[in-house]
């Protein structure tokens, strides 16, 4: 069973909830149509030159290939025994392209760390 998260490129201000509710759109389908935001572009780009999904190869962190992109988001899911170092890099760009990081585990929202300390 894989490791679910996913990083969020939504406006300032965005809450928690409004994370949630963007998932819960994301899991129905519905996917708005605009141009992909510059900050989940960038973290697709960071974090598949350290970890690729196309292809993916031994050792690859991620259990589902390639990653879900979306205009506003993108879901990694994550095979359970990859390197803790993959979630630091995750968190750390997160914080970098200021995303929200949604872990599907729990629901639990995290803000990037500039958020954090307003």
């Amino acid at each position: 069973m894989s490791f679910d998260l996913s990083v969020w490129a939504l406006p300032d201000g965005a809450t928690p909830a409004d994370v949630r509710a963007a998932v819960q759109r994301c899991r129905q389908g519905q996917h708005g149509e605009r141009y992909p935001d510059p900050r989940v572009v960038a973290f697709y780009r960071a974090i598949t030159a350290s970890y690729p999904d196309r292809p993916a190869g031994p050792g690859s962190p991620w259990e589902v290939v390639p990653l879900h992109a979306a205009n506003d988001h993108i879901e990694m899911n994550l095979n359970p025994a990859c390197e803790d170092q993959v979630l630091l890099d995750i968190e750390r760009l997160a914080g970098e392209y200021n995303l929200m990081l949604f872990d599907y585990q729990d629901g639990s929202v995290y803000p990037p760390p500039a958020r954090t300390r307003r």
